[in-house]
């Protein structure tokens, strides 16, 4: 897998090329061998703003029509709570089953083992490549320097 290396102030992360960003924080990798399916999980930044995983919960259920901008559920976490929504249009096909067992495991492995869901369907339009995300993230942290964060 080929990464981009982000650095900036105390933040770095190593971005992968092939996968889309929403401005949420999320990234969507489409998956090897399927039409039009997806996983979706936490960027790092958004695992870093959360802390540790301590349970993610789902209120939709696999075959239900989602739409970006939609809640599908929440997450708790050891410095934060947060409701998930969905960065995808189209129809949800499950959670990852490792979260019932490790939800740790999304900022432990946020590129790989720790996807939060998947659907079938197409990215948010205002989706972005690695590029577009990474003026975000500079855009931001910046911001939230001035801000005194």
């Amino acid at each position: 897998m080929e990464f981009v290396r982000f650095k900036h102030a105390r933040f770095s992360a190593r971005l992968p090329v092939a996968f889309q960003y929403s401005l949420s924080h999320y990234w969507m990798k489409p998956v090897e061998g399927e039409s039009n399916l997806w996983q979706v999980g936490f960027t790092k930044f958004a695992t870093r703003m959360l802390g540790e995983l301590v349970e993610a919960q789902f209120e939709v259920q696999e075959g239900d029509d989602v739409a970006s901008g939609q809640q599908i559920g929440y997450v708790e976490g050891f410095k934060a709570a947060s409701d998930l929504f969905c960065v995808m249009d189209g129809k949800f096909a499950g959670s990852n089953p490792i979260l019932e067992v490790d939800a740790c495991i999304v900022k432990s492995s946020p590129y790989e083992d720790g996807w939060l869901y998947s659907v079938k369907g197409a990215p948010e339009e205002s989706s972005v490549d690695v590029h577009g995300y990474v003026e975000h993230l500079n855009a931001l942290i910046e911001k939230m320097q001035q801000e005194g964060y």
